[in-house]
């Protein structure tokens, strides 16, 4: 039996043997990681400023922490003036925001159906296969995740790269206004971690690749696949192309035989000429 008709017969968890079954399992697990690692990220920087004429208001540890889902826009910190007492306050440059949240949020709900899917897998059969209606639903919801995970993954991706340089420190320092006096030292003292962040962009695409390959075993369920042309004609083509032969035959047959078509000629030529009959009676007769 074919893989795509072995939910038919195979119950219970048996059916996460198979490619259909076990794929969605690491479609879930897979989607947790994604908006774990993604969601779930906070990260800091810290920068130093080191006046050089009034040492009391150097600060050599600013730390500055941001967080999922990265509106830059409203991170603020405070850093010296380098004159007397005075502080200015900053904030960081840029949201994504929509990027990040629309990458989680398509992880939530890849989560959610594959998790349900499984479940009817494994405890719905009949159901599931009820008038081809649960594979024909599972193909099309299989095809539009596939799709968004691709479109999220590659956004979250481009978003990444942005929130990296936003908050790379040497771009940071060229905000404030004490590190472009000459006579004022500033650096670096660590960057954020971008390891969490880099894992969730490769869950992204391991993702995509999980859903797309799944499309060829959903549509294996679906009518489409086990009806082919055979739907739309009035007789199986096996079977159309046997009678075809069987007629073809027959026409051959009728036409080829030395006693069929020939004879039967001549013994209307034979009748309806009779001329034709006394010559030869005449001569064989001599």
């Amino acid at each position: 039996m074919e893989s795509g008709s072995q939910l038919v017969s195979i119950g219970t968890f048996q059916v996460l043997k198979l490619p259909l079954g076990f794929i969605r399992v690491l479609e879930w697990l897979f989607a947790i990681f994604a908006f774990a690692t993604c969601g779930g990220y906070s990260g800091q920087l810290r920068v130093s400023v080191d006046c050089q004429l009034d040492k009391a208001s150097s600060n050599l540890s600013i730390g500055i922490d941001f967080a999922y889902p990265f509106r830059l826009h409203q991170v603020s910190f405070e850093v010296p003036l380098c004159e007397g007492r005075k502080r200015e306050r900053l904030f960081l440059i840029g949201d994504y925001s929509s990027s990040a949240e629309f990458f989680v949020t398509i992880a939530v709900f890849a989560f959610l159906y594959s998790l349900m899917a499984t479940t009817i897998y494994i405890f719905f059969q009949n159901k599931y296969r009820e008038n081809n209606r649960g594979p024909f639903i599972d193909f099309i919801v299989t095809v539009v995740f596939s799709f968004m995970w691709l479109v999220s993954s590659s956004a979250w991706a481009k978003a990444l790269s942005d929130v990296k340089l936003a908050t790379d420190p040497e771009e940071v320092q060229e905000l404030m206004s004490a590190c472009k006096v000459m006579t004022n030292k500033c650096g670096s003292v660590h960057g954020p971690r971008w390891s969490s962040l880099n894992t969730s962009v490769v869950f992204g695409f391991l993702n995509f690749v999980l859903w797309a390959g799944n499309i060829w075993f959903v549509f294996k369920e679906t009518s489409w696949h086990k009806g082919g042309p055979a739907r739309f004609a009035g007789a199986p083509p096996a079977k159309q192309a046997g009678t075809f032969n069987q007629q073809q035959t027959y026409n051959q047959d009728s036409f080829d035989q030395p006693g069929g078509y020939n004879a039967q000629g001549d013994l209307e030529q034979a009748s309806e000429y009779s001329p034709v009959g006394g010559p030869i009676s005449y001569s064989n007769q001599m």
